[in-house]
This record gives structure tokens, C-alpha cells and sequence, in this order.
């Protein structure tokens, strides 16, 4: 009889799968891959108009942890030496001359455009978001977030995720109605150096807006070790100092 027992107890060992899918854990992985934990990077944001005529954006950016991001516009002159600041859920903008930051929200935009701040200072997503469900598909993983406070911009997002990289494919971002607000597409994955292979663009469009696109390209991507005083206020008109 103990043999017998012996017998099945293997077999569903075999059976089993050696591990559960965590999806918490793989989207963890998939921020790590996205970008390092501390880094500097420069993005081009081009907003795209339905009839062709294109207006274009040059940032600087620090990111430190899961929930602090900093930038300073360099281009075009009328946003030059503009800075933004977001921490968690908080957002910042500063205007030279204006005087104390302004308080902005994930679902405006300093740039117009498709792209909203929350887009724009984008957070690792597990900071943002829970992993309710798993599923597996030829190339990869669906990824159903849910957001874990009704502060953030997007209340569920679906990501697909390519199996070999963890990286993403593309993610559908909508409303608490269920509503598709976006759609993003992560394209040209790019070696960085210092162990960075990630997508350097990311083109988004949106039914609420037909016929607009808005694409953001990443170049010159490095970790880089960052003082919490860089994330304050008071440091808002001295983040071009950091390149």
C-alpha cells in the first residue's frame, strides 16, 4: 500500500508545474529590464497631428527607486530650463520666473499630445500596479494589472510580455468603466550598454483621440547614483546641472 502511495504522490510531482507563475515577481523583472534601479537618460517626445505636422520635444531625465522621477525640457527655446518633478502619485511643474512649482496631474500633459505625465514620469509599474492574473500566449505572457489606489492614471492595464526577454510588447491602459483610453508599443529594442537592452521607442495612440500619435525615443540611457536631495523642490531649477 505505501508503495502504491509512493507511486502516485510521484507521478503528480511529475505532473505538476514546478512553479506557479508569479506575476507580481515577473513584473518586477520586467521594470529591472525596462531600466536600472537609479539612472539618467535623454528622450525625444514627438507629438504627431492627423494631418502629418509634427511638434518635438528634448528632455533630460534621473529616476531613483520605484517612485521618484525628475526631468528638464531642453529644446524647443519656449520650453527651455521647464522642469518637472514627480514622486509617487505627486506631480510638479517648474516655470523659470513663475516662481513655486505648480501641481500638475498623471492625466495632463506637459507636452501635449497623446502622452500624459503619468506616460511622460512613468513609475515602475509595480509600484502602480498588481499582478491579478497570468496568461500565457505563444510568444510570451498577458500581464492584467490592477492599480493598487484610485490615484493612479490607468485602473487596469494589460501588458504582453515576450517570454525570453521580459520585456514588454505593448500594453492597453483603461478606465475604471472599462474603457480603452491607450495603447502603448514598445519598438527597436537597443543595446544601452552597462546591461541595458530595452525598447528605445515608444509609439502611443488612442481612440479618444483619432488620428494623433505621440512617440518617445530614448538614447543615451546609463545607471547613475542620484541624492535624494535631487528629487525636492528646491532642486527643481538646478536639474540640467546634473548632465
Amino acid at each position: 500500500m505505501k508503495k502504491i502511495l509512493l507511486a502516485v504522490f510521484m507521478s503528480l510531482c511529475i505532473a505538476a508545474p514546478v512553479f506557479a507563475l508569479d506575476g507580481n515577481e515577473m513584473l518586477k523583472k520586467v521594470d529591472r529590464n525596462l531600466n536600472p534601479d537609479s539612472y539618467e537618460l535623454y528622450r525625444k517626445l514627438i507629438n504627431i497631428e492627423p494631418d502629418g505636422s509634427k511638434k518635438e520635444f528634448v528632455m533630460y531625465a534621473v529616476k531613483k527607486g520605484k517612485e521618484k522621477m525628475a526631468s528638464v525640457f531642453l529644446s524647443p527655446a519656449s520650453e527651455k530650463d521647464r522642469s518637472t518633478l514627480r514622486i509617487g502619485e505627486n506631480m510638479w511643474l517648474y516655470i523659470p520666473n513663475v516662481g513655486k512649482p505648480i501641481r500638475i496631474t498623471s492625466l495632463q500633459s506637459v507636452t501635449g499630445g497623446v502622452f500624459n505625465n503619468a506616460d511622460i514620469m512613468r513609475l515602475d509599474y509595480s509600484a502602480e500596479y498588481d499582478c491579478e492574473k497570468v496568461e500565457e500566449t505563444d510568444k510570451g505572457y498577458i500581464l492584467h494589472l490592477k492599480a493598487k489606489t484610485n490615484a493612479v492614471a490607468y485602473d487596469r492595464v494589460k501588458m504582453w510580455v515576450h517570454s525570453e526577454s521580459l520585456l514588454p510588447d505593448k500594453t492597453e491602459c483603461f478606465a475604471s468603466s472599462g474603457m480603452l483610453i491607450k495603447t502603448l508599443y514598445f519598438k527597436k529594442v537597443q543595446d544601452f550598454g552597462g546591461g541595458i537592452v530595452r525598447p528605445a521607442v515608444i509609439e502611443t495612440d488612442s481612440p479618444l483621440h483619432q488620428g494623433y500619435k505621440s512617440v518617445m525615443i530614448f538614447a543615451k540611457m546609463k545607471a547613475k547614483d542620484l541624492s535624494d536631495e535631487v528629487f525636492t523642490l528646491n532642486y527643481l531649477s538646478k536639474i540640467n546641472e546634473l548632465r
